[in-house]
């Protein structure tokens, strides 16, 4: 099975198999705070193309023209249901519109806001772009907690840059080398786990394991 073909299975199952939850998220949403119930931002995809992400809205309307890109601990933009959505991933839910439309696949590289990519090396831009972002991937585990990790830098846009990314890139470009389907089947199980709160064993094929 090709992994176009895969997504686009994936992705339709996942819709409608979630399709109570979204609605019931949907509606939390919209009463919960004033504001639509998506969030869109223009994140960078395979081969420099943009577009824009899809999430469940966790912050108040405006809220990224009131402080950086990143959000760090107990964000005072985020909503009281936002904050619920962030720990559960179910935020990230809607990005299965994205798999259908083709910006996106269930698992690959977590797509990054322009003013981060620019900082790509040459290289390493040419490898992670060369494949549809993902819903998620080995940097996504590994940095589920990364709001409270940055919570406790005094520069949590410096701890970003110089630690964060760069590890997650060293994912990225080790899943681009490596991937299969039968790696992609690993990591959503992997997801579905640390979702659950529950430990998983590194991964051999992880950028902390070569």
């Amino acid at each position: 099975m090709s992994k176009r073909l895969f997504d686009i299975a994936f992705a339709a199952l996942a819709l409608l198999l979630l399709c109570p939850l979204l609605l019931a998220v949907a509606l939390w949403v919209r009463l919960d705070s004033p504001g639509p119930v998506f969030f869109r931002q223009q994140r960078v995809g395979r081969g420099g193309q943009l577009f824009d992400i899809y999430k469940f809205r966790t912050m108040h309307p405006g809220a990224e023209a009131m402080g950086p890109q990143i959000t760090v601990g107990e964000d005072a933009r985020i909503t009281r249901a936002g904050a619920w959505l962030r720990r559960a991933k179910v935020d990230e839910l809607p990005q299965f519109l994205n798999v259908l439309r083709g910006d996106m696949s269930v698992v690959g590289p977590r797509p990054e806001v322009p003013r981060y990519v620019a900082r790509y090396p040459t290289e390493v831009r040419q490898t992670v772009l060369s494949v549809r972002p993902g819903i998620t991937d080995l940097a996504s585990i590994e940095f589920r907690d990364e709001n409270a990790l940055l919570a406790r830098s005094p520069d949590p846009e410096r701890t970003y840059v110089e630690q964060i990314l760069p590890a997650k890139l060293r994912h990225a470009q080790q899943y681009v080398r490596t991937r299969s389907l039968w790696l992609d089947l690993r990591i959503i199980a992997r997801t579905v786990l640390a979702v659950l709160g529950l430990r998983t064993a590194p991964h051999p094929n992880s950028a902390d394991n070569p």
